[in-house]
């Protein structure tokens, strides 16, 4: 335990160094670990500061893990923390490369709304070109993760976030045509 307040960065309070590739299984064993050991259960009787330590610790881990455990979660916690607005990133700008194939769902998805047998086909093809296209872009993910990892520089994360908005975008297409499907 520590006998001030717990750290607030959440590759700290799991006493990692900050990295965007992680070993998930090694970071879900240390959030076992540590919130069996500050849990403030166990310091109830230690006063009241120490369990207000416990208490505030147990918070930031559960939030450290919930962002951690997710590689996108994960990639915005340190764009955010290495001064990049995550607000700014939007789901509605068309990568332009996708142009033709946006709207060719669109029309499958009104299609299909209006009960078109054929558009449904349609819009499950699209479906599964845009799930490779996440496939693709999670690939592209954990070549930059390790590019980062390996030499830590603002260009790089520029790119994690520029790749982070597409993936946004492409992930609102496959859930709009999942919906479309069931």
């Amino acid at each position: 335990m520590f006998s001030g307040p717990p750290p607030s960065d959440y590759f700290a309070i799991f006493g990692i160094e900050k990295k965007l590739a992680l070993d998930v299984e090694d970071l879900q064993r240390r959030f076992y670990d540590n919130s069996r050991a500050w849990h403030p259960d166990r310091h109830a009787r230690a006063g009241a500061e120490q369990l207000a330590y416990a208490e505030e610790a147990s918070a930031t881990l559960n939030d450290a893990w919930r962002a951690l455990r997710d590689p996108v979660t994960r990639a915005e916690y340190v764009l955010k923390a290495e001064g990049f607005n995550i607000g700014e990133q939007r789901g509605r700008d068309v990568p332009p490369e996708l142009l033709e194939e946006v709207f060719a769902l669109n029309m499958a998805l009104e299609e299909a709304r209006e009960g078109d047998a054929q558009a449904k086909d349609d819009v499950a093809a699209s479906l599964a070109k845009f799930e490779g296209l996440l496939r693709e872009i999670d690939a592209e993910r954990d070549r930059i993760f390790q590019a980062y990892d390996a030499n830590p520089n603002r260009e790089t994360l520029a790119g994690l976030r520029a790749l982070l908005n597409r993936r946004k975008y492409i992930q609102n297409l496959v859930r709009d045509a999942r919906a479309a499907l069931a």
